[in-house]
């Protein structure tokens, strides 16, 4: 234990998330939940942030369904949807972690910081959640709400229609002109259980086949799909 950390007060928090907390607004009754939320596996011997992780994607599912609610009072059930799935997806969630300044914060190990792990976006989108689980736990919605909302209200607004997925993309590209439809194929899976990534080839009749990557194999079909939409659409310019 370094000499700083020692001489901390119990209950105290070290500069950094201190500094964190200042920005988040809240005050800890419990600073050991904002420790917990910025702690990566890799450490050993401590609790991490997954089980924070797994409140704080409920938190953050139920605030954002709520806010789109509000939005788009005529739109169908569908249309949110879509909207929620991209709101709530890791790319946006990594890019609110770094807006807060998550990632030279995470306790990770040596090895894990030599290959990247705090600028990694899986790890970034799970911290997100952790520490807006810690959030809640501590201080209930309001205190997430005043995080999480000025953050998301830009992006809410800046999307004048319920975005597309690549996957519906690619398949109506297909149809239109008369090819079979795509066929997706699972070609790998690495890391932890608890971190898996999976890789994923997509296939259309006539055009090589693009591969794509994510944390499920649904995120993988559709970062598949995108890349080859992104072929189709240099080849026809």
């Amino acid at each position: 234990m370094g000499s700083a950390e020692a001489s901390r007060a119990p209950g105290e928090l070290p500069a950094g998330l201190a500094a964190l907390a200042e920005r988040l607004g809240h005050g800890f009754a419990d600073p050991g939940l904002l420790i917990e939320a910025l702690t990566h596996s890799s450490r050993g011997g401590r609790r991490s942030y997954e089980r924070l992780e797994f409140l704080g994607d409920r938190v953050v599912g139920l605030l954002v369904a709520e806010r789109l609610l509000l939005h788009f009072p005529e739109e169908a059930e569908g249309a949110l949807a879509k909207r929620h799935a991209v709101l709530v997806r890791g790319e946006t969630l990594a890019s609110i972690a770094r807006e807060l300044g998550l990632g030279p914060l995470i306790k990770v190990s040596p090895g894990e910081a030599e290959s990247g792990g705090q600028k990694n976006p899986a790890i970034l989108a799970d911290v997100c959640e952790a520490t807006l689980g810690a959030l809640y736990l501590d201080g209930g919605l309001e205190p997430v709400r005043r995080v999480l909302l000025p953050l998301i209200d830009p992006l809410i607004a800046a999307a004048t229609e319920p975005p597309q997925d690549n996957k519906t993309r690619l398949q109506e590209w297909a149809q239109g002109r008369g090819l079979p439809l795509p066929r997706y194929r699972g070609i790998g899976r690495s890391g932890p259980d608890h971190e898996p990534l999976f890789t994923v080839e997509v296939e259309v009749e006539g055009l090589a086949p693009a591969r794509g990557e994510g944390r499920s194999k649904r995120i993988a079909e559709q970062e598949a799909a995108g890349h080859l939409l992104a072929e189709v659409a240099e080849a026809e310019t």
